[in-house]
């Protein structure tokens, strides 16, 4: 679905819904979230998820073009799970 230059993943283990993508599957995603978290992300690289198993809302707002010129989305999801402690 998407092109390889705006984007920095390849959908696999994603499914879509009314105006969002939804991880269906993280580890076919290869990426580091809850089942059924959903998100999107612009040209600029700027994106949004929110992980309702987490209770995590996340916006993330900058210009950087393309979107596949540094994978700063990947980058910022790690650092953000990294940072989730169970008191």
């Amino acid at each position: 679905m998407g092109q390889p230059v705006w984007s920095e993943t390849s959908y696999d283990g994603i499914g879509f819904g009314l105006g969002f993508a939804m991880v269906l599957d993280p580890v076919t995603a290869s990426i580091i979230t809850s089942p059924g978290e959903y998100h999107w992300g612009g040209a600029a690289s700027t994106f949004f998820w929110i992980d309702p198993v987490q209770d995590l809302h996340v916006i993330f707002v900058t210009q950087l073009m393309p979107s596949s010129t540094y994978p700063i989305r990947r980058e910022l999801r790690t650092l953000v799970y990294q940072a989730i402690t169970d008191a």
